[in-house]
């Protein structure tokens, strides 16, 4: 790719994103469009827009933009949760990472590739090839590599301090977060599983007897789960009818009078519309009672067991209770929102085959996406593309077309491909027997930054310049050469990647387009139900991957083609003004895991800087430089050394809380004139949503509250 054509693609985006931050910055002020740019305002009572016609709102203004920089990490954290407070610290890591890398990247590197091989003269700039700004530039053997090889020392020392630095401080404001909270159910409850059938005893009569005899100082109460799949099924059936009454005596949507109730309304005798969705919903009502008054019979081998302290919780929760290693389990529960509930009916078995089944899948899925792979790479390689379809060579030798097919076009398509892998990754992690939807997107998180790492780096690399090599992977030794030959062929692809899908996604995720046309098509065809009204949770299994995607490309490329890091720089720092207004006006955390995304970020910062060195080694050694290659080899060595350290210093402190604050707190607590009242919620608290009392029926009227809502209070 020439210059030229990267800045057509620069160009192009940079065009949308001015034309969706003017467009956000006018929508957002109209009064109907509140429920799509401030959900989170509206749920919060703090929504001040009136109907009354001001000149401003037509008018593009950037005050969003203060307000969104506005708010202080300790109001992030006591207003929003640790996650989100994590959220936004990976794009301050990242700021701070890549900012120090494009000093010594464009100030340094870029001018010595640049007059690599000789002195190159600056006239005709746009139709140099990007070749010419990397480090394919230098010739082999040439004492210039040796600035680079200092660089990468540098830079992986500035990393791995900045990453110290990030995770003590997320340490501490985990333990401030855990002290300046009110008390949680979750700190209290543990989920047993494996508990053992006793002849003559239910399943809540031996969990009763267990703990009220090895933790009597401490236990306070237990709910057993119950096989509830079918009544949630007739739960979900009269909710959705509960919902289309209420509709259709709002007069939200049109009314018929009357229908004939058989089949798709189009047989049987004609009754009325109101009093038929009522005797349904009655019918309905009745057979969800009657389900509800047969399940006793039907407990599983597992219960949530609440304790009066904290402590109590964590010996419960971290010491084997019985003699038998497969009873007795126990594990830190979940929210009672964040409870995931069907997992919690199958047996091991069926848990087994689900997770052989989605690895299987998630392979599957990897190997298939190759081919949009080496779709997007023919497009980004005019040559290979004119040897496809030689019809279309006068076509491609257009200065123009050519420009907008390598530089904009692949990236955009590669996207387009990319838009319905999330949802899939959400679903497989769904399959694997996870008991809370926190821990499905966590798990969809790192599958989905494996997945991107793979396809949209390793799989581009390699069917771009190297495919026909990749039997050498079988070969470790082989790999630093193979990688030093094959990722710098592609900067340009990656760089136009950046641009493309970074710039472009950040302001198309404030532009909010398919929220906005939703509500569109929900205003012509309906009035307006603020009962419908739900604010989005907040994306971190699809976000977080695709921000530690960029910190590879970064890191990888630092050296190698260090014209990325400008363009990676304006993303981040694009990222962390536009999901700080999201955070604040948008989206709702569903759940609070105290921070535990943090670790994957730890790991894929560590991964692409070991990443960078092999390829560095690769490199010194093809650019006959054998010295440079054997002294990097250390570094490796050494970034894995100071990432176990890391993980023992700091990763205990996210998976629980030492003893030292959790004592702490229960003291606290004792002085605490609501305790009581904490604990009388607790005893129900984990109870399963589908055995709460249905009061559909009861009191209809156009003016009801949203259904079943109670429970999650």
């Amino acid at each position: 790719m020439i210059l030229s054509a990267l800045l057509t693609s620069v160009g192009i985006n940079l065009g949308l994103c001015f034309l969706f931050f003017t467009l956000y910055s006018i929508l957002r002020k109209q009064p109907g469009n509140v429920t799509v740019y401030g959900p989170r305002l509206i749920q919060a009572g703090k929504s001040q827009q009136t109907n009354a016609f001001n000149l401003e709102r037509l008018l593009p203004t950037a005050g969003w933009v203060k307000r969104a920089l506005e708010p202080t990490n300790e109001e992030i954290l006591s207003n929003l949760g640790l996650d989100a407070l994590v959220f936004t610290r990976v794009f301050v890591f990242s700021i701070r990472v890549f900012s120090f890398a494009s000093v010594v990247g464009i100030f340094i590197l870029l001018p010595v590739n640049y007059m690599g091989t000789e002195f190159e003269e600056f006239f005709d700039l746009p139709n140099k090839s990007l070749d010419s700004f990397s480090i394919s530039n230098v010739n082999d053997g040439s004492n210039k590599l040796w600035i680079h090889f200092c660089a990468i020392y540098i830079f992986s020392a500035v990393v791995c301090y900045l990453l110290y630095c990030e995770h003590k401080y997320i340490s501490s404001k985990r333990i401030a977060h855990f002290y300046s909270s009110k008390p949680r159910p979750q700190e209290f409850t543990v989920l047993v599983s494996g508990v053992p059938l006793v002849s003559g005893n239910s399943i809540s009569e031996t969990v009763e007897s267990f703990f009220r005899e090895y933790h009597s100082s401490t236990y306070l109460s237990h709910v057993v789960v119950h096989r509830t799949d079918k009544l949630k099924i007739l739960m979900n059936d009269a909710e959705k009818l509960y919902k289309k009454l209420t509709r259709v005596k709002s007069g939200t949507i049109s009314r018929q009078k009357s229908k004939r109730d058989g089949f798709l309304g189009m047989f049987g005798k004609r009754v009325d519309v109101v009093d038929h969705y009522e005797k349904k919903l009655e019918k309905l009502e009745d057979d969800m009672r009657l389900k509800q008054s047969l399940l006793a019979g039907e407990e599983i081998p597992a219960a949530f067991v609440s304790f009066r302290t904290r402590h109590g919780a964590a010996i419960a929760s971290n010491i084997q209770q019985g003699m038998d290693p497969t009873q007795w389990l126990t594990e830190t529960a979940p929210e009672p929102q964040d409870v995931h509930w069907p997992f919690f009916t199958a047996s091991f078995v069926r848990r087994w085959i689900s997770n052989v089944v989605v690895f299987v899948a998630f392979v599957a899925l990897i190997i298939l996406y190759v081919i949009p792979v080496v779709l997007v790479q023919g497009l980004a390689n005019l040559h290979q593309l004119e040897t496809w379809f030689p019809f279309l060579k006068s076509i491609l030798n257009m200065k123009i077309v050519s420009q907008v097919i390598t530089g904009y076009l692949p990236s955009l398509i590669f996207q387009a491909f990319l838009m319905i892998v999330p949802p899939v990754m959400l679903l497989l992690s769904s399959m694997q027997g996870f008991i809370s939807h926190s821990q499905i997107e966590k798990s969809a998180c790192i599958k989905l930054l494996v997945f991107t790492v793979w396809n949209s780096f390793f799989a581009n690399v390699l069917s771009g310049s190297a495919l026909y090599r990749v039997n050498v992977f079988l070969e470790p030794k082989n790999i630093p050469r193979v990688l030093a030959a094959a990722v710098p062929a592609q900067a340009s692809f990656f760089i136009s990647y950046v641009v493309t899908t970074g710039w472009t996604g950040l302001s198309s995720e404030i532009f909010r387009l398919v929220p906005l046309l939703w509500s569109f098509m929900n205003k012509l065809f309906y009035k307006e139900d603020d009962k419908e009204f739900e604010v989005p949770p907040t994306p971190f299994c699809q976000e977080i991957p695709r921000i530690l995607f960029f910190g590879i490309l970064g890191t990888t490329y630092f050296f190698l083609s260090p014209l990325i890091l400008p363009f990676l720089l304006v993303y981040f720092c694009l990222g962390y003004v536009i999901y700080r207004n999201q955070l604040l006006n948008v989206y709702e955390a569903k759940y609070e895991t105290g921070g535990k995304f943090w670790p994957i970020v730890h790991s894929s910062t560590i991964f692409s800087l070991v990443l960078m060195h092999i390829i560095a080694i690769g490199l010194f050694g093809l650019k006959k430089l054998p010295l440079a290659s054997s002294l990097t080899i250390p570094l490796p060595v050494l970034t894995l050394l100071f990432s176990i350290y890391c993980q023992r210093r700091f990763l205990p402190n996210f998976k629980s809380y030492p003893t030292e604050c959790l004592v702490n707190k229960d003291k606290a607590d004792e002085r605490e004139e609501n305790m009581s009242e904490f604990y009388s919620k607790l005893v129900v608290a984990y109870r399963d949503p589908a055995l709460s009392a249905s009061q559909y029926s009861r009191d209809m009227s156009p003016e009801d509250p949203p259904l079943l809502r109670s429970y999650q209070s």
